[in-house]
């Protein structure tokens, strides 16, 4: 009854005076029983016409005309909400650039390439899947680290992951780890090591939080990811492949949508670490310049690559 063919409905009119058998075709003057849906004649549904009441008919009538304008509206305003459901704005750091390669002295695969070619392909898979993406650096530039974290705090409603790859002087060293430093950005920091690990042929180091200038410094959730050691045979071997690095992207960009779901992991503190390094690191240079002999090691050679640019 309620589908009856709108185009038909010449005059609607009701009145609480009718018979049964009279309900129908007075309701829908104009309507010839033929032009019913399915053939349904009204002489036909006398019988069950007793046992519904105008207001029933009027609902299914409304409902008829209503329901499709509703569907045509539904459809635009939940594409609205999937559009603006995240209007969060990724600000990708490449470490290193131009005069600073990274790693460590004599290695052979340069950081700042490895990183940028990995920035600049997270930046395509998250411009895909709608996210507005700002690189501090896209080219072969040096980009001194207060302009980095000036770039990323100059948007609210942003993160900041900061991509590098691991050195040092133990070729054996291997693995991935993420820092972080405040705890706002320990969840962003979890998604993303976890969808990392899942992906890489590389060991587990954990998700760290420590000191860097680029992690405490920010005013949004930052995370810096170590992509794997450039000094370790195999994992350089794999950096170098352009499909690993695709896949680092890819996994970093699920965390990247991961990240409010992510649960929180353990993480290993190295914020005191880093200043006894720092202050160990100094003594040892007096104690070298008071006997006027150079280290046989580069300053801070045990700890990972590049701390002294990370942590200025």
């Amino acid at each position: 009854m309620a589908a009856v063919m709108l185009s038909e409905v010449k005059h609607l009119w009701f009145t609480p005076r009718i018979t049964n058998d009279q309900r129908l075709t007075r309701l829908l003057p104009l309507a010839r029983p033929r032009s019913l849906p399915l053939y349904v004649a009204a002489s036909r549904l006398a019988p069950f016409s007793a046992k519904l009441s105008m207001t029933f008919i009027r609902w299914l009538l409304a409902l008829a005309v209503t329901w499709p304008a509703c569907s045509a509206l539904s459809a635009p305003r939940a594409s609205r909400t999937a559009e603006s459901s995240d209007s969060l704005i990724v600000v990708i750091d490449a470490g290193h650039g131009g005069h600073d390669r990274g790693g460590i002295p004599g290695q052979r695969v340069a950081e700042k390439d490895m990183t940028l070619d990995v920035a600049q392909r997270l930046r395509n898979v998250l411009s895909a899947s709608g996210y507005r993406v700002v690189m501090t650096r896209d080219s072969d530039v040096f980009v001194p680290l207060p302009t980095r974290v000036a770039i990323a705090n100059s948007y609210r409603n942003g993160i900041f992951v900061c991509i590098h790859f691991n050195a040092t002087q133990r070729a054996g060293a291997g693995g991935i780890e993420t820092y972080f430093y405040s705890r706002d950005s320990l969840p962003l920091a979890s998604a993303i090591h976890n969808y990392v690990v899942r992906g890489a042929p590389s060991s587990n180091r954990g998700v760290r939080r420590r000191g860097y200038y680029v992690l405490r410094k920010t005013s949004i959730p930052a995370v810096l990811v170590e992509c794997g050691f450039l000094t370790n045979p195999t994992e350089a071997a794999y950096a170098q492949t352009a499909s690993y690095r695709e896949k680092l992207a890819e996994e970093i960009a699920a965390g990247v949508r991961g990240r409010n779901s992510a649960a929180s992991d353990s993480f290993i503190d190295q914020t005191k670490v880093a200043k006894s390094e720092r202050h160990s690191s100094k003594r040892s240079h007096k104690k070298s310049a008071r006997k006027k002999k150079s280290s046989s090691k580069p300053a801070g050679s045990e700890a990972r690559s590049g701390s002294i640019n990370r942590e200025a």
